[in-house]
């Protein structure tokens, strides 16, 4: 169980636990808008959408996970939260979600799968968290373009090399990035993630900064303890 200051997450049935790259994503999610509608593509345990639920008045917080276990552990989660009627979690794979779309969503969010290296590891479950095979870059933003509402935001977090590529193809898709943040370890590491936010209307002036997590070990930074305040118990 991972305890934050509104909520707890469990996390025993599921492949991936809670960690930075999700905290990070939604602590970071833009919000300036006021999504009505909320849609968190890849749930696993359901730790970004509950702090996207305790950051907004969002009335519809829904989420997607294909394995049925993190699905269930999400379900849980939403359930014993203070938000369990704001949040919805759907049992599906993100092509059979599209394939009927309902709604248009004015927060789109994903911590989606990373390693499309060569390699798998003997634990399959895992594995279909893990690599970006289970949800290739050009279906998550062919989803979020269907899905976005006209004036909504689609928000990610990705390795920095994936950056470049990323950004290139949802412009294809005529989504164009309005922030960036870079995110390091620490002040000497190089960059690690890029939290990256994108809108259907073009700007000229791109916001884009660098987050620098820890000065030392656990001693963290002022900008990163002011993102996560709200949710770390020793923040």
């Amino acid at each position: 169980m991972f305890q934050f200051k509104q909520f707890s997450v469990k996390q025993d049935k599921t492949a991936m636990k809670v960690g930075t790259d999700g905290v990070l994503l939604g602590a970071w999610a833009p919000i300036d808008h006021n999504p009505f509608s909320v849609l968190d593509i890849g749930a696993g345990t359901g730790i970004i959408a509950l702090m996207l639920a305790q950051r907004t008045h969002a009335e519809q917080i829904d989420a997607l996970e294909i394995d049925e276990d993190a699905y269930e552990q999400a379900v849980g989660n939403f359930e014993n939260s203070p938000w369990g009627d704001r949040l919805f979690c759907f049992h599906a794979g993100l092509d059979e979600f599209i394939d009927e779309p309902e709604d248009e969503y004015d927060l789109i969010v994903s911590n989606p799968p990373f390693y499309s290296e060569d390699y798998k590891t003997d634990n399959e479950q895992r594995d279909l968290a893990r690599f970006q095979d289970a949800m290739p870059f050009e279906e998550l933003i062919e989803a979020a373009d269907l899905l976005l509402s006209e004036n909504g935001i689609f928000a990610v977090i990705l390795p920095y090399k994936e950056e470049e590529n990323f950004i290139a193809l949802a412009r294809e898709s005529e989504l164009y990035p309005i922030k960036i943040t870079r995110v390091k370890g620490t002040p000497k590491s190089e960059i690690k993630r890029s939290l990256l936010a994108f809108s259907r209307n073009e700007t000229s002036e791109i916001e884009i900064n660098e987050l620098i997590i820890e000065i030392d070990r656990h001693v963290y930074t002022a900008e990163y303890t002011e993102l996560t305040k709200e949710f770390y118990l020793k923040m």
